[in-house]
Formats: C-alpha cells, structure tokens, sequence
C-alpha cells in the first residue's frame, strides 16, 4: 500500500477544523469514560491514540476534503483527553477519606482542566528540544503517525482488497460489541458470572484460587505484554500462595467468620501492603534509573525559556509553537483558576483568613513548580520509554509526600492540626494539590508523543497546541460526572455510598487507595509499616533480580512495578490480566512461526497481527467499559443494586460455569481471527 508521505512546510492543508473538534469531542467521551472505569476497577489506563486515529480515519473519509492532517488533530484531541483521566489515580481519595460524599462537578473540573492545561503549557517550550532535534524514539507517537500515513492512503492506492480503515474500526467494534454483551449478561442480566472463587483451607491456612472473566482486563493484559503479565502472576502467587496462607496462618481467626470473611479480611488489613511497599519502592527506583534524562529534560525546558521563541513569520509552518504572549495569557489565566479553586476549597477548614491564604499560596506554588519540573521529567521519560511505561503512579506517590510534609509544618504553624477536623482537612488539601501535579504529568506525558506525530506527518505544532487544551477542556467536562456515577452505582474500595452495597462489586481504586493512605500515614502515624516494609524488602529484592538480568543484556526482565500491582490488586483482576498477557504472547509467536514458514517478512507479519490484536483488545477495553458506565447509570436510577437481573442467588454456581465456558471462548475467538486477518 502506498503511505502519504510527510506534508511540506509549504502546503497548507485544513488542520483544526469545527468538524474535527466535534469529533474529537465525541471520541473524547467514549475513552475517557473507558479510561476512567478500567483505572478505577484495575489502576491502569490505556493510550487512546490509535484507536482514535483509526476513528477518525474512518468517519472523516465519508467528508470531502479529510486529510491526514485533519485525523491527527482528532486523534490528538482525543489522546489529550483520555490521558486525563489518570487523575482518578488519585482524586477519589478525597471520597475515601469522607472529605467529599460525592464529586462536585466545578471543583473537579477545575482541578482536572487547571493541571491539564499546564501540563500542555509547560512541555511547549520542550518541544524543538525533545521532538525536533532529540532522536528519542517516542515509540506510541511514531506508532500512530504510521497507522496516519498508511490509513490516509487514498482507496485506490491502496492494494486489493486491502481496506486499512474499515478493517481497523471492524476490529474496534467486534470486541467493542463482544466486551459489551458479555459485560451486560455478567454484570446486568447476571447469567454469567464476573470470576470464579475457591476458597479452601490447609490446616490454619487459607488459600483461595480465583479466576476473573473480564474481557476489559484480557485486553489490558494483552496490551500490558508478556512480561508484565508474568511479573503479575509472580505478584498473584507471592499473595495467595505464600503470604496470605502464612498470614492467616498466625492470626486467630474471629469466632463464625468464614473462610472467604477471614481470607480477605488479612489480604486487604495485612498482606496488601507488602504490595504497597513494593510499588512505593519500584516507583521510586525507576525515577532514580531516570534522573539523568530527567534532568536532561528540566535542563532543556529552562534553556528554552530563556531563548525565547522566534518570531513566527520567520519560521517554516512545521516549527511554528503557539505565541509567547498567549502561552503568558494561558498561564495567568490558570493560575487564577488554581487560585480561585484552591480557595473554594480550603473556605470550610477551621482557620482565619491569613492561614487560609497562606495554605492556598503553598498549594499554588507547589502545582506550578513541582508541576514544571514533573511535566519537562515526564516528557522526556514518554520519549525515551514511551507514556505507557512511564511511571505516573511514581510521580503521584512523590508528590503526595511532599506536599504532606509540606502542609504537615505549615498546618503546625497555622494551627491546622490542632484540631480533628483541620487534620482531615490538611490530608484532603494534601490529596487535592496532588490531584493538580497528577494532571499536569499526566498531560506532559501524552502531549510530546502527540507532537511527535504531528512533527512526522506535518502538522502545525500551534494548532496542535490549542487541540491539546481543547482536549483537556473536553475530558475535564466528562471526568466529573463519569466519576459521579461509577462511586454512586459501584462505590469504592472502603468507600461505600450507601448502606448495604455489596463490597466485592466496589471498584478498586488502587493509586487512590494507596496514596491515600501515605497521606493519612504521615498525618496521624497509622500506617502499617511492618507490612510496608516488608513489601519494601522484597522490592529491593526483585530490583536486584531485575539489575542482574539487565547487565547480562538478554531479553528476561522483570518489572517491579507490575509484581507490586499483582500482590496489591484482588486476584480476579490480576488473573484475567495474565490471560490477556498470555494470549498476545501465544498469538506473536504463532505469527511468527507461521511467517517463518511461509518466507514472509517476519517483522511486517508480527506488526500487522499486533495492531490487529492492539485494536482488538481496544475494542474489548471500551465496549466493557462503556457497558460499565451505562449500568452504573441504571443502578443509580433505580436504587438496586442489580436492577437488570433475571435470575436469584442460586443460579450463581451455574453462572460461574457459563461465565468461564463464554469467557474461554472469546478468548479463542480472539486468537482466531487475529490470526485469521493477518493474511
């Protein structure tokens, strides 16, 4: 097939058009809410880009006049805004904490548009540094240019029957629709089960064998690869084979609790925080691995600064950044946002004016210039590593600690913690300005893949720009309400909206659940350190495994973050997760062995069959997502918490077996067409 080649400086083709914005618009719902339920059910998120490229390809090329550089700005709308979403990463702490019953809709978009917004601001001037002359290889940025450049062929270039836009949004609505109806039979009609439980004992031991069937997770897991999966599984079997039957073990167990009671009882108060201690610990490791081109990064963004902009007349089109004067006028204009809401929120704490105003420049300071350092770290990470493998989780942890001692000696000074309720109110403040840096790494991270890929197909940098803080504007309108819904119909770990809500359906929450608890540690010294240590332990443990087998420069690595997530996450997500890793794993290789066989190109191959399966798995990530959503706003409407159901309580064994039966054979369903597409 023929590729449309970069667009030169000298051609001006429409770029940031209404039709495009609408479109970018109505994408931006679809993954931010995906986003936003697959964050909070298993703490990982995935890059919308090239799904939304694929989109868009297909629905502008009905429109006369599409072009590549139309798609992109749609795609980088689109990115930008289910990128944001990584603030539930952090935000429903304040809901966990009970310092919100709920998410108000203009603090919350505020907070998410305000740090967004910045993060686009502040990663402009890395731009030419980072993109233009760096030779980063920005893997998910030069992924979606190509998709562009192939998918932007016109049809009758393209080889026969080859139909790369049909095809592609084919395979994002077949495990859209799949994902979809197996998500409204679990988790709707309640004929299929959502996983599968054993729980049996040995001697004083408890040990429970589970089995998730959500095909969101087979999908993540598919994304997430091989050897994330199988650090995950390390991390399954670390919990339920090794520390929960130790710990239960040597624990008296309450009078009439059973098995499943007193299991997950040691699992959430004891054994979740080895996991706790071992992504502190991977986290910070993997920041200090990248302090080099951290500072690289920093180092860049001032000297730009410094520089200063050239004059736009006087450069070619491709290398035309938004204006210095707007770019002053965005960020006064931000700062009088953080400001207002940063006030908003700290009117109720117990507190005089003059301390009141003093927590409010403290928390603004913070954003502004933690926020800048992070977003010039977190740019130049994306680039080297690529946004996915950036550790944002990292950076949260960092900053819930910093800005907690830092309002820790200013609310000694003010008199905040003198009280019960100020303390409360210091840990949300903690929680809330944390939200803010959360979104401004969040944005860096994605925004220089985005200009990646405007840079190798040809766009407008300036245009771009404003289609990244559209995009920011958009998702801050959609997190809020989404947010809203998925607490009031699922609630959230330890957070229950109402009386008698079954606590295995809460949403998991694991960032939120973990940063919020350092926050409250450092506050009131109740954390479980035993436990936290012992996860850190481990964590230096696997690091050095990990080192080793890096120095002997083979292929093995394994991802200490992915163990952590694998101990700390309920066995059900983690479970399915591995299946999805596993199955990309099978399928890669069956290519490959296929394409040896054959003499094909074994690379082409294996690069066709993965963006077959990247949006196929997509696919299965939004339709269970946004099925997820849809019932969330049944439950919450009619009060129940499984309106939809036809059938009682005791189909649940016969549910369990169809779920499995139903579960195993998407999967190979998967696996076949896959395959089956790739030639």
């Amino acid at each position: 097939m023929l590729r449309v080649d970069r667009i030169a400086d000298d051609v001006s083709l429409p770029e940031l058009t209404l039709r495009g914005i609408i479109l970018g618009a109505l994408i931006t719902v679809v993954f931010t809410a995906s986003n936003i339920y697959l964050g909070l059910k298993v703490g990982l998120t995935f890059s919308s880009a090239i799904p939304a490229a694929v989109i868009s390809m297909a629905v502008l090329r009905l429109f006369p006049g599409a072009n590549i550089l139309e798609n992109n700005m749609v795609q980088t709308q689109a990115s930008a805004a289910g990128t944001l979403s990584s603030i539930i990463f952090i935000l429903p702490g304040l809901v966990m904490l009970g310092h919100w019953q709920g998410f108000p809709f203009w603090q919350t978009l505020a907070i998410c548009a305000a740090g967004g917004m910045l993060g686009v601001v502040f990663s402009i001037p890395l731009r030419h540094a980072m993109v233009v002359q760096s030779d980063l290889p920005y893997p998910e940025g030069v992924a979606a240019a190509e998709i562009l450049r192939v998918g932007s062929a016109a049809p009758a270039e393209a080889a026969p029957g080859q139909k790369p836009q049909a095809t592609g949004l084919a395979d994002l609505m077949a495990g859209g629709l799949v994902a979809g109806l197996f998500s409204f039979a679990a988790g709707g009609l309640r004929v299929l089960a959502e996983g599968a439980n054993f729980w049996l004992s040995a001697g004083a031991s408890v040990v429970r064998l589970s089995m998730g069937f959500s095909l969101a997770l087979v999908g993540a897991g598919y994304l997430v690869g091989i050897v994330g999966g199988l650090a995950m599984l390390l991390g399954l079997v670390l919990t339920w084979g090794v520390a929960v039957p130790w710990l239960t073990a040597i624990t008296p167990r309450p009078d009439g609790a059973t098995l499943s009671a007193f299991g997950t009882m040691v699992w959430s108060q004891q054994a979740r925080f080895i996991g706790a201690g071992t992504i502190g610990i991977a986290a910070i490791w993997t920041l200090l691995s990248l302090a080099r081109p951290m500072l690289y990064g920093i180092r860049a963004s001032f000297g730009a600064l410094q520089a200063g902009p050239a004059g736009q007349g006087s450069v070619p089109r491709t290398q035309q950044d938004m204006p210095a004067r707007w770019i002053g006028l965005v960020m006064l204009a931000l700062l009088a946002v953080l400001v207002t809401v940063f006030a908003w929120f700290l009117a109720p704490a117990p507190l005089d004016n003059g301390a009141r105003w003093r927590l409010v420049v403290y928390a603004v300071v913070f954003a502004f210039i933690f926020g800048f350092l992070v977003a010039a770290a977190c740019g130049y990470m994306a680039g080297l590593v690529g946004s996915s493998a950036s550790p944002i989780s990292g950076i949260g942890i960092i900053a819930v600690i910093l800005v907690s001692l830092l309002i820790l000696l200013a609310g000694q000074a003010d008199g905040l913690l003198a009280t019960p309720e100020g303390g409360k109110f210091a840990i949300a403040l903690a929680i809330f300005t944390t939200s803010a840096v959360v979104a401004v790494a969040s944005i860096a991270n994605d925004n220089l893949q985005d200009l990646k890929t405007g840079w190798l197909v040809g766009a407008t940098p300036w245009r771009q720009q404003v289609a990244l803080l559209i995009g920011c504007v958009v998702g801050a309108a959609v997190i809020p309400p989404v947010l809203e819904l998925l607490y009031s119909a699922y609630g959230f770990a330890g957070a229950l909206p109402r009386a008698g809500m079954d606590p295995n359906q809460a949403l998991a929450a694991p960032q939120a659940t973990l940063m919020t608890a350092i926050a409250t540690g450092i506050f009131t010294h109740q954390l479980n350190w035993n436990m936290i240590l012992i996860g850190i332990g481990l964590g230096v443990v696997l690091i050095a495994i990990d080192e080793i087998l890096r120095r002997r420069g083979g292929p093995a690595r394994l991802p200490v973050l992915a163990v952590g997530i694998g101990i700390y996450l309920p066995p059900t997500i983690s479970s399915a997760l591995v299946v999805g890793a596993v199955l990309s794993w099978l399928l890669l290789r069956a290519e490959r062995r296929r394409a040896t066989a054959r003499g094909d190109d074994v690379r082409l191959a294996l690069e066709h069959a993965e963006r077959r399966g990247t949006l196929l798995a997509s696919g299965l990530i939004v339709g269970e997502s946004l099925v997820g959503v849809m019932l969330a706003a049944v439950i919450g409407l009619s009060g129940s918490d499984a309106p939809l159901a036809v059938v009682g309580g005791g189909f649940e064994a016969a549910a369990q077996w169809l779920g499995l039966a139903v579960f195993l054979l998407v999967c190979v369903g998967f696996y076949r067409r896959v395959l089956a597409a790739a030639h």
